[in-house]
């Protein structure tokens, strides 16, 4: 059997998680809450409808805009509208 290297380190506290501060999908909310539109299709190169959905509201939610925003699939196509 082969020995394995490894280290322990003493710990008091586990360091808190780090978080993103913006995402390549921000962009989109930021224009749509800039536009006129109270509903607009949304699609993304490469990107199936439910996919984006999931992305969209972590950002939804990490922004703090569930009261604004509303993300929603029909017929495999991405909805984003203002409540």
């Amino acid at each position: 059997m082969s020995k394995v290297k490894f280290e322990l380190k003493a710990r008091k506290t586990k360091p808190s998680r780090r978080y993103r501060k913006g995402s390549k999908y921000d962009p989109i909310i930021d224009e749509f809450l800039k536009g006129d539109a109270n509903l607009v299709e949304v699609s993304v190169e490469g990107k199936q409808a439910n996919y984006l959905r999931t992305l969209l509201n972590k950002r939804i939610e990490a922004r703090d805009l569930k009261d604004e925003l509303k993300i929603s699939v029909i017929n495999n196509v991405a909805y984003l509208e203002k409540r």
